[in-house]
């Protein structure tokens, strides 16, 4: 069995295991929280790891990307294709929860005590407007934009570097040949620092359902199932999208993806699963070039997964309160979020924060996020895994569009390469 499908299934096991002792020591234990303490360092640890990995990555990937191009114009036009994208998938995920929100109606048949309106959530509410976006979009040091993990800052001056190599040409080829080689060491370090997730996994699912147990889930069991299959809808969708791009091919972009997937839902964090999405869209046949400048663009812009959560959760929290939102305000919500959706990209409880911030807007009680908050890390693990299946058939699709996806035939023949067989 290959490495990567041991791992798929390690995490598999992990996951079972993890549910099965989470709810032992909810049921069992006296002071289940007090029992789980100290797991959270596990899942912390394993985080750190992969943020260790991230700034580096992005950086060595997309300037060789990019300085591999040769042309500005190829750069400007793959940018343009990859936010083309972006923005359609995120107006059809933003609708898609507007819709099914209206037709549940979650918040209208929700049978428990409402928190005071004027309680506060501790989840503060900063709204991003277009001048802080466009000031947070460029670092004034690259080097505090990596100490802090701001993909956005570091892909902007990734492109500029690269542009520069590509428009010196053969004196920037030492660089850029040493920039390609820690790209090769910083993938090897991502496959050693994944063989930690399957412990990651187990510590994160086995605290959480500790805390909350089977009874708070019981209560809000319809809501979950009713963004849930949400988010099966949206993948549907992303589906079709992917075969309308890449045909039968669509098949093998899920099934190649399966892995990262996994491991953002496991640890419902899609920063953790970046670094195997990057080197599993190459494996699949996207161009090096377009993957590692699309899917880092991504994170930032295309995060379909969150932006349903938004408008469902906002809606579901009003419904909660008997306020009612003409169309006109739900649509005015729905832009309002397409906008501040985009500086969700490393900000910790990113979705809440933005919800928080919508809220406010339309006079619905903050205190509403308290509802969300005992159940958020399950709903985190669906919205980040659908992250990276969002952000995947961007990738591809990107790829194919601009003539840089590999035929299969081309794939298998680079693995025969890559493992010494001869080709036919």
């Amino acid at each position: 069995m290959a490495s990567g499908n041991k791992l798929t299934v390690y995490i598999l096991i992990a996951l079972v295991l993890g549910v099965i002792a989470g709810l032992a020591i909810n049921q069992w234990v006296p002071d289940p929280a007090g029992a789980v303490e100290h797991f959270s360092l596990v899942t912390t640890i394993f985080l750190r790891l992969i943020k260790m990995i991230i700034a580096p990555l992005v950086f060595s990937t997309l300037v060789v990307g990019i300085a591999k191009m040769g042309d500005v114009a190829v750069v400007g036009r793959v940018g343009l294709k990859a936010m083309v994208w972006f923005i359609s998938a995120s107006l059809v995920s933003l609708t898609l929860g507007l819709l099914l929100v209206n037709f549940f109606q979650p918040g209208a048949s929700l049978n428990i005590p409402l928190p005071d309106a004027n309680a506060q959530s501790g989840v503060v509410a900063t709204g991003m407007s277009l001048a802080e976006f466009i000031n947070h979009l460029v670092p004034t040091s690259i080097f505090d934009g990596m100490a802090r993990n701001e993909i956005l800052q570091i892909v902007v001056f990734s492109v500029f570097f690269g542009v520069g190599c590509s428009a010196v040409g053969e004196k920037a080829k030492a660089l850029v040949d040493t920039i390609e080689g820690l790209s090769y060491v910083m993938l090897r370090v991502t496959m050693l620092v994944m063989w930690f997730a399957p412990i990651a996994v187990f510590a994160a699912v086995s605290a959480a359902l500790a805390k909350s147990g089977v009874e708070l889930l019981a209560t809000y069991a319809i809501f979950m199932a009713e963004f849930y299959l949400g988010i099966l809808l949206l993948w549907v969708l992303l589906f079709v999208a992917a075969w309308a791009m890449l045909g039968k091919r669509a098949v093998g972009l899920f099934r190649a993806v399966r892995e990262p997937t996994l491991l953002a839902f496991a640890t419902a964090s899609s920063e953790a699963a970046y670094p195997k999405t990057l080197a599993q869209l190459e494996k699949f046949g996207c161009s090096n070039r377009v993957a590692s400048f699309v899917l880092p663009l991504g994170y930032s812009f295309n995060l379909d997964g969150s932006m349903m959560y938004c408008t469902f959760a906002v809606l579901f929290i009003a419904q909660a309160y008997g306020i009612e939102l003409s169309a006109g305000q739900q649509l005015t919500m729905l832009l309002i979020l397409m906008v501040t959706s985009k500086g969700m990209a490393g900000v910790p409880r990113a979705s809440l924060v933005v919800i928080a911030a919508t809220l406010s807007q339309f006079n619905i009680p903050e205190a509403g996020l308290l509802l969300l908050l005992g159940i958020d890390h399950f709903l985190d693990m669906a919205r980040s895994a659908t992250n990276v299946i969002g952000n995947s058939v961007a990738a591809a699709a990107v790829s194919a569009w601009d003539g840089q996806l590999r035929t299969e035939a081309e794939v298998n023949a680079d693995l025969a390469r890559a493992v010494g067989e001869p080709t036919t």
